[in-house]
């Protein structure tokens, strides 16, 4: 069983900094990708950022600029550096982590961290 435990969400208010973690333990041979997605009220879940096992990142055309993704892969941990963040910024922002566990597909999600960015 694989767990993600997010930490670092809070209330900010715009212009401000947060740094979100999430940290991967379990049963994981491999890992892919690890990425940030975010869901605000009445919206649909939406990719914010993702990273490779080699360091690769692609992010959301909202955040490019402002948002910066990295990972510890000794400690299988990925961080999300928020920078100049925006009231629209605002939602519940959940963990994911894509990899293999042996010859079996993993696609396990955190519990998700609220970040509320007031104007």
């Amino acid at each position: 069983q694989v767990q993600l435990v997010e930490s670092g969400g809070g209330l900010v208010q715009a212009g401000g900094s947060l740094r979100l973690s999430c940290a991967a333990s379990g049963s994981i041979s491999s890992i892919n990708y690890m990425g940030w997605y975010r869901q605000a009220p009445g919206k649909q879940r939406e990719l914010v950022a993702i990273i490779t096992n080699v360091g690769g990142t692609n992010y959301a055309d909202s955040v490019k600029g402002r948002f910066t993704i990295s990972r510890d892969n000794s400690k299988n941990t990925v961080y999300l550096q928020m920078n100049s963040l925006k009231p629209e910024d605002t939602a519940v922002y959940f963990c994911n982590l894509k990899g293999r566990k042996y010859f079996q597909t993993l696609d396990a999600w955190g519990q998700g961290t609220l970040v509320t960015v007031s104007s």
